[in-house]
């Protein structure tokens, strides 16, 4: 136990300190204020990786949180996009899960009543697979284009949509020309590095259409801090936004905030907005930069806590001769394994996502495996990556016949 902690005090760093190297990215303003550090992490955590010494070997880079006291705004100032190779080997999607689907239905469905969605042209940066925007167009009658570089013609989920087209690229300017009544970017800026650019840049390609709806959905990172979850920062994530970070950014770049909400059980921020229009006022939902950074002041003790807590819970259950497994492969559990340095402590991940099964994770080299494999290896515990799957996750166990006990990142205790 000795080792392992002072092997994570070695890689993990949680002091305030003044980063005067680097502009924020969203606004512009010097002299950030760094608060985090992990060393030697996967600069990938979603890639299909097929062998498992090719997994063990995957490139590192480090994570070196700074946030910004003037917007906000909280940026990795290590992030090297050149080590991000999105392509269809990148396997993002949640779809898989009956309470995602449902999550997102009800999305869609609240968006196309409150904005008469109906008949539209949408065009989705960022679409994955393409599932929002199949189900969006589907539901509302709409046309819909979809731009990703990790959209997968064979897993086309337009199905009996014929109105719906994809283009497996990335969204830049040459893409300016396609018009829509509606532009939704869900769970793409968390991964751009230069934010203010981007958001510019599809202000100047909507142009004049200022009866243009954008909507825009990202992790609350308000809500990571306050949880010392630490299991939710990882590379590919260059950018974190809290609801007043993320509002300010729309502001600075032309757009008017109509709406702005949690949902998914509080872990994504929504937002929709207008190219323009008379100003609105603050949302109640937008904190003040100084609040925030009390809230950043807070986090190496609560971070701090979940690292302790974890690493001790993994050595009892070790010293228990327990049996431990992850149940979801995304990610958190990648963050989780490759943060605490546990990979000895657990036996496998599991996932429902059918083509995950028999890959590896980077760094850590665990191998992904089905919930019915479990039935072999029958596990004592299970580390739930996010509690609000812990439902669906013992009606497959009770299908199963197993009785393992779950231990959601979030709370830390057995449900």
């Amino acid at each position: 136990m000795r080792s392992r902690t002072c092997n994570l005090l070695d890689r993990l760093s949680l002091e305030m300190r003044a980063d005067t190297q680097h502009a924020c990215p969203s606004c512009g303003a010097e002299d950030m204020l760094g608060f985090y550090r992990v060393d030697a992490v996967p600069v990938h955590s979603c890639l299909l990786i097929c062998d498992r010494d090719e997994a063990m070997a995957y490139p590192t880079g480090q994570l070196c949180l700074s946030f910004c006291e003037a917007c906000g705004f909280i940026s990795n100032t290590s992030f090297d996009p050149h080590e991000q190779h999105y392509s269809a080997q990148y396997e993002e999607t949640q779809g898989f899960s009956a309470r995602f689907r449902t999550f997102a239905e009800g999305l869609c469905d609240r968006l196309i009543n409150d904005y008469d969605i109906r008949g539209k042209r949408v065009l989705e940066i960022g679409c994955g697979k393409g599932e929002f925007l199949a189900q969006i167009c589907a539901m509302g009658g709409n046309q819909g284009i979809g731009i990703d570089p990790a959209y997968v013609p064979e897993r086309d989920p337009s199905g009996r949509v014929p109105s719906v087209s994809f283009i497996q690229d990335f969204y830049s300017e040459r893409y300016a020309h396609l018009e829509a009544d509606v532009v939704c970017c869900r769970h793409t800026l968390e991964h751009i590095g230069r934010t203010q650019r981007f958001l510019r840049m599809i202000r100047d390609a909507i142009g004049e259409r200022t009866q243009t709806l954008v909507v825009f959905e990202v992790p609350d990172t308000l809500r990571i801090l306050r949880e010392g979850a630490f299991w939710d920062l990882y590379y590919e994530h260059c950018s974190y936004f809290t609801p007043g970070s993320l509002a300010r950014l729309f502001r600075a770049t032309g757009f008017d905030v109509d709406q702005l909400y949690l949902d998914f059980d509080d872990q994504y921020i929504i937002i929709t907005a207008y190219p323009s229009g008379d100003p609105v006022s603050l949302s109640p939902l937008e904190e003040q930069v100084s609040s925030l950074k009390h809230v950043i002041e807070g986090f190496a003790q609560t971070c701090g806590s979940a690292v302790v807590y974890w690493t001790d819970a993994l050595n009892r259950a070790g010293e228990e001769g327990k049996r431990v497994v992850l149940w979801g492969s995304g990610s958190k559990a990648v963050a989780f394994l490759t943060t605490l340095n546990c990979g000895d402590a657990i036996g496998c991940v599991v996932d429902i996502n059918p083509y995950k099964h028999g890959k590896f994770l980077p760094c850590t080299g665990h191998q992904i495996v089905s919930p019915e494999s479990l039935t072999e290896y029958r596990p004592d515990q299970i580390i739930v990556m996010n509690p609000i799957y812990c439902d669906e996750i013992r009606r497959d166990l009770s299908r199963l016949g197993l009785t393992a006990e779950l231990l959601p990142v979030t709370l830390g205790v057995p449900v």
